[in-house]
């Protein structure tokens, strides 16, 4: 079955009444400050992720509910604080209150066979609603279950693995340890093989606090127009204005030691690159995958000398003022011809330095003195790689899944890994475009069949919007549209 036919999937869940999984002991009744990298705004946020596993026959016999049920009360026995609620103590400054009263638990069954999804699973998926039941009252940041889990069997002997995580609890590596541990439980290990550090004192600011770095992504981007742009309009820019890619980096392995591996809270910067959008239109290329490569392998200062995907961002309000059929940023990709261009009078563009100690020692002691502290996210393009996180090696005793990772993105696009039918791994980068912008990308698109070094073919299915594939001979490889959605595949060469 093909990625399209995937999206148009339909099936019925049937759900049990949520419960509280509370810890399988008596856990400690404390408060637990949480760090400054914690505690920012644009983490105050609930981030899902969904894991598709395939029947096991050495499994015959086992309940995948009741094995991942039984196993997290016994690892929130070591994870405690997740068995809690966050609160918010002066200054807003939030903590944890360890009361113990537990994650939230669903259990559910769907009819539907793994094989439906098609060969190559990937976002959007079909149902995922249904999938991760939003249980009214449970998703505000404060006062509320910190992890809510749902497993649902499939009819081939399958499951679906999905969670809601509070962000402010943990980044994406912190969460893999912590499923992980769900995991090795499942399969008979009576600890975690990782024990969990809480240690939020790690990242404390310095007294006095000091800066000895600059940390633009916390500056507030100017609105040269002053109002919010329509929603049909969100794509179209003011020449002048600047826009950003902001990319998140991983920063326990700067730090000297590095962080302790056991260590499960927070630790990523926010690196930027600033262009004005003139200067993206007007030069040759752009540059935001490109510097979330380079900057991510070296982490130095960037000049652009290739071409790459051009993305221009022309979101200029918060998500609540997106299209609600988007869910995303709007931006969308400019000039798609010019890959091919000579790169004369290519300009550079802005990115922080090296990300070291000091630089992390530097923006602690900014979010402490900058509070709250919050990351604009006007004309912002946000990327997260999870190609090393592990969400495809977590197995509850049933294998590893067929796809684990993000199952959904509101703010930030992702790097995730993946793998198709033929075998082939590379990654795949799901993002959203608004109709006029997706409109626009298709008519550059089919503007390249004349160009020699391309081979482009175009596929059409009973959609509003026809599924593209592009495959570049320098490559870069495939290029999906489906509905608003856009799959990047860039295959390992």
């Amino acid at each position: 079955m093909t990625p399209s036919s995937s999206i148009s999937l339909v099936f019925t869940v049937q759900r049990r009444e949520p419960e509280l999984v509370a810890p399988a002991k008596p856990t400690p009744h404390e408060f637990k400050f949480l760090s400054n990298i914690d505690d920012q705004q644009t983490l105050r946020t609930q981030v899902p992720v969904i894991q598709f596993y395939r029947n096991e026959p050495a499994m015959r016999g086992q309940d995948p509910v009741r094995v991942i049920r039984k196993a997290i009360a016994e690892a929130l026995v070591f994870y405690y604080p997740f068995a809690g609620r966050l609160r918010e103590g002066p200054g807003r400054k939030l903590v944890v209150d360890c009361t113990g009263e537990g994650v939230l638990f669903i259990e559910a069954d769907a009819n539907v066979r793994l094989e439906q999804f098609g060969d190559a699973l990937q976002p959007p998926f079909p149902c995922l609603k249904e999938l991760l039941y939003d249980v009214p009252g449970s998703s505000a940041v404060l006062g509320c279950p910190l992890l809510l889990i749902q497993v649902t069997r499939m009819m081939c002997g399958g499951f679906i693995f999905t969670l809601r995580m509070n962000h402010a609890m943990s980044d994406a590596a912190g969460l893999v340890q912590i499923m992980s541990a769900v995991g090795e439980i499942a399969r008979g290990a009576l600890v975690p093989f990782v024990p969990p550090m809480w240690e939020r004192e790690l990242l404390h600011p310095r007294n006095p606090p000091r800066l000895t770095f600059s940390h633009p992504e916390y500056d507030e981007m100017p609105n040269n127009k002053g109002t919010l742009i329509p929603h049909d309009n969100m794509y179209l820019s003011d020449p002048k204005e600047d826009v950003r890619v902001i990319f998140i980096v991983n920063t326990r392995a700067k730090f000297k030691p590095p962080l302790p591996v056991e260590y499960y809270g927070n630790a990523l910067a926010h690196m930027v690159a600033i262009s004005s959008v003139a200067k993206l239109c007007n030069n040759l290329v752009g540059y935001a995958l490109e510097l979330v490569k380079k900057s991510k392998a070296d982490g130095k200062k960037i000049i652009s000398n290739h071409p790459v995907h051009p993305v221009v961002d022309g979101w200029t309000g918060f998500e609540r003022h997106a299209p609600q059929c988007i869910g995303m940023r709007v931006f969308y990709i400019q000039s798609v011809r010019s890959w091919l261009d000579e790169l004369d009078g290519l300009e550079t563009i802005s990115i922080q330095a090296d990300v070291t100690e000091e630089y992390m020692r530097s923006l602690v002691d900014l979010l402490e003195l900058k509070w709250p502290p919050l990351i604009m996210l006007e004309k912002t393009y946000l990327v997260s790689d999870l190609r090393c996180t592990g969400f495809r090696e977590v197995d509850f005793g049933w294998g590893q899944p067929v796809y684990g990772g993000p199952a959904l993105g509101k703010v930030t696009s992702f790097y995730i890994p993946f793998r198709n039918h033929k075998g082939e791994d590379g990654i795949v980068e799901p993002f959203y475009l608004t109709g006029p912008a997706m409109e626009k990308l298709e008519k550059e698109i089919e503007s390249m069949r004349s160009l020699p070094s391309m081979n482009l073919r175009i596929l059409t299915p009973p959609s509003k919007y026809p599924l593209c594939e592009l495959m570049v001979n320098l490559g870069l490889h495939e290029i999906k549209a489906q509905r608003g959605l856009f799959l990047f595949w860039i295959c390992h060469v």
